[in-house]
């Protein structure tokens, strides 16, 4: 080897799998690997893009089935007669077991593809709410106690499958479409599918598997045996077909684009990278003599192209650890993930217990009476309603940024303030949508926090609107800003490395909201007759100071985003283009 640095795009290794040594200053342009340019048949691409694209607009819209643990956590309450604690306690289960393990399960989509993430998912959902219809079961035959920690495994298994359902195909989104001009849309649309089968999946639940007995303020009770049956068959059946259709369409030219990007940057040291067993020649220009000489000399056994896969891995392998590092190492990154962690998590708690939220709305005299008048309102109603507005700001979101936000030309990891820009009159950037849209989700926790809803349930529906809108754009607009800042190849694991954190968000402010709607049941003593226990509560005192804290919390996230943007060392200064 030369003693020189020699850029990977512009030398041979001496180990050549042509015979001979060649010099290591060699310009690969002579001998190119047609694997790397060779253009599929344009017919075949778009086939394989549309079918990738719609199983993961299938997978999104179903894969968000957790989001309405509200709907049925009332008779959890109600029929088992857990507390709030225990309540709490399940849906942090599954909230911790969707977003802890997002991490590895990006890593592994990354480095092998989206399909068997996918059929993981379909393994999960079925073991998960076949268990959780099984214990639910077992707990109504008399031993509730007994099931709980059951019941908890099965939402651990749940939250993975929601996790690899949901990464899968929003991984498949980024990676197909998430370099060209409509990269915020491209993502948006699956996210926002996720936020929409929160939407129709309660409105199954609260129609065609609900009790006729009357639940808690009148409402119905949902079957909730027969409605995690119903979720297992369907679930399975959605995660083999993605097993099936998910695909990254050409991600070897995804994978090279990338290694010139990081050579010009200095990032990525062709040596190096050689010298670690990498021998792969061949990046380059390629024109159609080329191609033909290489297809010649594959078929006359001069060149094997089992051990260029093999060191294709390779090289894909090197890549995908350099942009980790350059992630992990890139303090902005800690500071935008934990203001992830203090927008979300709010946001989490407030979706997860919105149910026994709207119960505190009403006197208990009406609960024991089976009606709550002409203002009642509904867990269902109210699911739905996140879930519409969270889409259509998620759509919105994506649609906007794409044509007000300056962007890349490229779409892999920002070096420095010499990135090339797409120009544009006027301009507003990613970070303004987000801080927006947070102040939007702390109005309507502010709100509720300050009793503007209590005894007037009809005006519920604003404060889950203004949530609804707030958490669905926050969750839609920070994977795009990952993928404008660090790029597409290595999405999964980046974006999955943020996502761990509103695990331990929603966890802590649910334990939050717990505490303080416990002590106000201890407080008012409440018993009703059907409920049979002290687990209920009624008024502001339920709920108010632990709304005001996650507004608080929110309030803080805004202003640890506004650092990582404006700070020192932060992107405005790099001349990173967000």
């Amino acid at each position: 080897m030369s003693s020189t640095t020699t850029p990977l795009l512009h030398r041979i290794p001496s180990t050549s799998t042509l015979g001979p040594a060649s010099s290591d200053t060699t310009s690969l342009r002579s001998l190119p690997s047609s694997r790397y340019r060779r253009r599929p048949r344009p017919t075949a691409t778009r086939r394989a893009l549309l079918l990738s694209f719609l199983s993961s607009l299938l997978s999104s819209l179903s894969a968000g089935s957790i989001t309405i643990f509200s709907l049925y956590a009332p008779t959890f309450q109600s029929t088992l007669h857990y507390s709030q604690y225990r309540i709490n306690g399940l849906a942090s289960a599954a909230s911790i077991a969707m977003y802890m393990p997002v991490s590895l399960l990006g890593y592994y989509c990354d480095r092998v593809g989206p399909a068997p993430l996918s059929l993981l998912s379909a393994v999960f959902f079925g073991l998960g709410y076949a268990g959780a219809a099984l214990f639910f079961y077992w707990g109504q035959q008399g031993d509730p106690e007994g099931v709980y920690w059951g019941l908890v495994g099965s939402f651990v298994g749940i939250g993975v499958g929601t996790c690899s359902m949901y990464l899968s195909a929003v991984a498949t989104c980024a990676k197909n479409f998430g370099r060209g001009r409509h990269r915020g849309l491209a993502l948006a649309v699956p996210i926002a599918a996720f936020g929409l089968s929160g939407m129709w999946l309660s409105q199954v639940g609260d129609r065609l598997f609900s009790l006729d007995t009357p639940g808690d303020l009148g409402g119905k009770k949902v079957d909730v045996v027969r409605f995690f049956g119903f979720l297992a068959i369907l679930l399975v059946i959605v995660g083999v077909v993605g097993a099936v259709g998910l695909r990254i369409v050409d991600e070897q030219e995804l994978i090279e684009e990338a290694v010139e990007e990081l050579e010009r940057s200095g990032i990525l040291d062709g040596s190096r990278m050689l010298g670690n067993g990498v021998t792969r020649e061949g990046y380059g220009g390629v024109d159609v003599d080329e191609e033909r000489e290489e297809e010649d000399m594959i078929g006359a056994g001069i060149l094997d192209p089992r051990k260029d896969q093999e060191e294709d891995k390779k090289i894909k392998t090197w890549v995908l650890n350099a942009e980790t590092r350059r992630f992990l190492t890139d303090h902005t990154m800690w500071l935008f993930a934990f203001g992830f962690f203090f927008m979300i998590g709010p946001g989490e708690a407030f979706i997860n217990n919105m149910g026994t939220v709207i119960k505190t709305l009403y006197d208990p005299e009406l609960r024991v009476g089976g009606g709550a008048g002409e203002h009642e309102t509904s867990a269902a109603t109210h699911v739905s309603i996140v879930g519409i507005t969270s889409t259509i700001v998620r759509l919105l979101t994506g649609t906007l940024t794409d044509l007000l936000a300056p962007s890349p030309q490229a779409g892999h990891v920002q070096i420095a303030s010499s990135t090339e820009l797409e120009r544009k009159r006027f301009s507003v950037s990613r970070v303004v949508f987000l801080l927006f849209f947070a102040v939007m989700l702390s109005l309507g926790l502010a709100g509720l926090a300050a009793g503007w809803v209590q005894d007037h349930g009809e005006r519920f529906w604003v404060i889950s609107g203004l949530v609804g809108a707030g958490y669905g754009a926050v969750f839609s607009l920070t994977p795009i800003i990952i993928t404008v800042i660090w790029g597409v190849e290595n999405f999964a694991t980046n974006w999955g490395i943020v996502a761990m954190f509103p695990a331990l968000g929603a966890t802590m402010w649910g334990l939050v909201y717990s505490a303080v709607y416990q002590e106000g049941a201890r407080r008012q003593s409440v018993v009703g007759e059907e409920d049979g226990g002290d687990n209920l509560c009624y008024g502001v005192e339920c709920y108010a100071s632990a709304f005001w804290a996650m507004a608080g919390s929110v309030w803080v996230a805004c202003g640890l985003v506004l650092w990582a943007w404006k700070g020192r060392g932060g992107w405005s200064q790099r001349g990173v283009v967000v």
